[in-house]
């Protein structure tokens, strides 16, 4: 079976370039498949995260970032110039190769793959929950041009995966949400195996992993820990990420916020999962957060908005503690019942190590495996 799998920059660490690189990697490692990828973005940079050696790549080199900094008409005209390119160099490849099946990563590529007749199944896998998926926003349009722009962009994005052999998303939380669609499935990601560490839940101590920004509600989490240090003033929180971490600090530090302290992206994270005795999540919106399965994989207790999605598909009752999604309050109140209850806090972390079984590599790839059977079928 060859499998192509689309993909825009790799050079950078995110979830979704780890998982997407572990996901390659296993299917080369465990079975006889033929694994091809293709990128768009800065063939001059290396990956960030290790490649099997049996993968096969290509960079087209197309740099859609780089357009990015250009004034909006032109960048209309760059960007179409690259997206035409794009059409035409994807379309040789595929029928050279001939695969399988062509994964998209719901990119550029995804306006015109169900042009190219190449003979693969055409598989969607997205990485994002649908009502943040494709939202435009420019500050020098009016909300009802941004409104209509973001009507017609999502509803083109509607007609391409309709004619896609499968669409895959990460919950089931989000496959109700694509009503229009009898193709979809959910698939969610995974972790490789448990950690020898784990969390005791004693120390007293908080943390929160996560790129710095507007996303990731680190600005809510700031305020929410303002109202616990007033009663906790002996607990601490640590968040760790990519980004302008400074600013978040000096948010912090001008509301008096002394027990928290803003890191820069720390590749060591068993240590910082296992000594600590609280996960907690403020994000805005999610896709399914990878790093909520892993904090359950230390047997550390969660506590989270409901943001859609992910948090509801991953947090049991028994596991964590599920708030209003943007209540400060709760989530103040939910980190702090956790602090004011040992006992409870260590059984939840038990239980999220129990739970988190359900998302190991191995059941989650045969998943994908069984998925592929099936649409090779029809």
């Amino acid at each position: 079976m060859k499998i192509v799998y689309i993909v825009s920059a790799m050079h950078y660490p995110n979830g979704m370039a780890k998982i997407l690189t572990d996901k390659m990697n296993w299917l080369a490692e465990h079975t006889d498949c033929e694994i091809w990828m293709i990128e768009t973005e800065r063939a001059d940079l290396p990956h960030y995260y290790s490649l099997h050696p049996n993968i096969k790549f290509i960079n087209f080199d197309l740099n859609f970032d780089a357009i990015y900094s250009l004034p909006f008409i032109k960048r209309i005209l760059a960007y179409k110039s690259k997206e035409l390119k794009f059409e035409r160099l994807l379309t040789e490849f595929l029928l050279k190769l001939r695969p399988d099946i062509t994964i998209s990563t719901l990119r550029r590529e995804i306006n015109f793959l169900h042009k190219i007749k190449d003979g693969s199944k055409k598989i969607g896998e997205m990485h994002f929950e649908r009502s943040n998926y494709r939202i435009f926003q420019r500050t020098f349009f009016p909300s009802f041009i941004n409104a209509w722009i973001t009507k017609r962009w999502k509803n083109q994005l509607i007609r391409r995966v309709k004619e896609l052999d499968k669409l895959v998303v990460l919950t089931q939380e989000d496959l109700h949400q694509w009503t229009e669609l009898n193709n979809v499935v959910a698939i969610p990601n995974f972790i490789n195996e448990l950690p020898s560490k784990m969390s005791t839940c004693e120390n007293k101590q908080v943390i929160a992993l996560g790129r710095y920004t507007e996303q990731k509600g680190f600005d809510l989490l700031i305020q929410a820990w303002k109202i616990v240090e007033e009663k906790y003033p002996e607990w601490k929180l640590d968040i760790y990420g990519s980004g302008n971490w400074n600013m978040y600090q000096e948010l912090a530090d001008s509301w008096g916020v002394t027990t928290l302290q803003c890191h820069p992206e720390e590749s060591d994270v068993d240590s910082i999962y296992a000594n600590a005795s609280i996960y907690v999540m403020s994000s805005r919106h999610e896709g399914l957060p990878l790093v909520l399965i892993e904090a359950q994989s230390y047997a550390l207790p969660i506590v989270s908005f409901e943001c859609p999605c992910g948090p509801k598909d991953i947090i049991s009752k028994s596991s964590g503690i599920l708030v209003e999604n943007g209540n400060i309050q709760k989530l103040a109140e939910g980190i702090m019942l956790l602090i004011e209850n040992d006992i409870q806090r260590k059984n939840m972390g038990m239980a999220a190590r129990y739970e988190v079984q359900r998302f190991f590599v191995d059941t989650v790839m045969n998943n994908w495996l069984l998925l592929f059977n099936e649409v090779l079928r029809k």
